[in-house]
């Protein structure tokens, strides 16, 4: 897969030139399904705040539906396992993008592996997956504590598809536990590569190539 991980979406010209240049094509020419499934564990999200997103409707210049798609779908993971997998998996296989919205990491992590898309996503070569948050974070191999909310006295592993950490929504306005000093805090517990990037930062992943698009602030941290 090719990944465009992202704090708040597709936020600026930046974040939008390095999506088209995954897809290879344009946006108007490219189909989506939207993946909302991550709200349902975040307990500060709630039915308005799934349909906000799914219809668009957040104050503010991030976006991942209403971007211009020739045509957008939603597949909600938790409803998969009832379903037959010759009926869902080729809604799957004919996306060019999947929108992974966020909400909490390892809710969602839990719904790849029980719906079976974790088992689909070696055979999506060409799909671009589109993260936000904890649409991002959860291709990570660990979250950090501090973002479980879901299970908080719970494991933070999750998919490791990538090898580096992601704390997003760095300097978000009027959320004080998303300050650098918290990232760096953060990042002196997780192993390995880590990353704090704000909703004008996006980390594209291509093959084993990875590069920052960014309009706003981002800081790396090795350990």
């Amino acid at each position: 897969m090719k990944l465009l991980l992202t704090s708040g979406g597709v936020t600026n010209d930046s974040i939008r030139a390095s999506l088209i240049g995954m897809l290879g094509k344009p946006i108007a020419d490219s189909r989506a399904l939207f993946i909302p499934t991550a709200q349902w564990g975040q307990p500060l999200c709630s039915p308005e705040s799934v349909w906000r997103s799914t219809a668009d409707r957040w104050e503010g210049d991030g976006g991942l539906v209403g971007l211009g798609w020739k045509s957008v779908g939603v597949l909600e993971l938790t409803a998969l396992p009832s379903i037959a997998e010759e009926r869902w998996m080729p809604w799957v296989r004919d996306a060019d993008v999947l929108l992974v919205d966020g909400g909490e990491a390892r809710f969602l992590y839990t719904w790849i592996l029980q719906s079976g898309l974790a088992g689909m996503l070696p055979e999506l070569v060409d799909t671009v997956w589109v993260g936000v948050s904890a649409g991002s974070m959860v291709l990570t191999p660990r979250v950090g504590a501090e973002f479980l909310d879901w299970q908080p006295e719970g494991p933070d592993e999750t998919l490791g598809l990538v090898d580096f950490s992601i704390f997003p929504h760095l300097d978000y306005p009027g959320w004080t536990e998303n300050t650098l000093e918290a990232a760096r805090r953060w990042a002196e517990r997780i192993p390995g590569r880590s990353y704090a990037i704000d909703d004008q930062t996006a980390i594209a992943v291509v093959g084993d190539r990875v590069e920052v698009f960014s309009e706003g602030h981002w800081e790396q941290f090795d350990r």
